[in-house]
């Protein structure tokens, strides 16, 4: 059985005039990040690995839910090919993942995270939003043979308010 926890990058900010891998997120974005971290931390056994994106929005979300699941933020594995809107990215860095871990925790961009969400899950979402965790099963002993799984929980910022 594997599991897969995504997490759709916290609300950014388009103040500042910079790279898109270097926005930060809004003070909404961090409030959000906060609120949905703390209620899964609840609900959720604590991943045995993360994989984060290399871009700051996605590294900072993914340092208030390991703060939140007391995750060693240094032990997060910050993966390039997870800076990926399209879905590709994401996946092959999924079915890559070593066999011997059992839950797996990604912190990623959309269309990416709604797309892997909708394709692999069994509740469609018209997107996830920022800040957005859903889980899904699966009935494998290899990340490389994933394909459909069971969306087993789903919290949006929205859900909490």
């Amino acid at each position: 059985m594997k599991t897969l926890i995504i997490v759709r990058h916290a609300k950014s900010s388009w103040e500042y005039p910079v790279d898109d891998k270097d926005r930060t997120l809004k003070l909404r974005g961090i409030t959000d990040a906060h609120l949905v971290a703390n209620h899964i931390a609840t609900k959720i056994d604590t991943p045995e690995t993360i994989y984060s994106s290399i871009a700051n929005r996605a590294l900072h979300t993914c340092a208030i839910f390991t703060r939140c699941l007391k995750y060693p933020f240094n032990k997060v594995v910050i993966k390039e090919g997870m800076y990926d809107f399209g879905g590709s990215g994401l996946v092959d860095t999924i079915k890559s993942c070593d066999n011997a871990v059992n839950t797996l925790m990604v912190f990623g961009h959309n269309h990416a995270i709604t797309a892997v969400a909708n394709t692999y899950g069994s509740q469609f979402f018209d997107n996830v939003p920022t800040s957005g965790v859903v889980v899904i099963q699966f009935d494998t002993d290899s990340w490389e043979t994933i394909n459909a799984g069971k969306t087993i929980l789903k919290v949006f910022p929205k859900d909490l308010k």
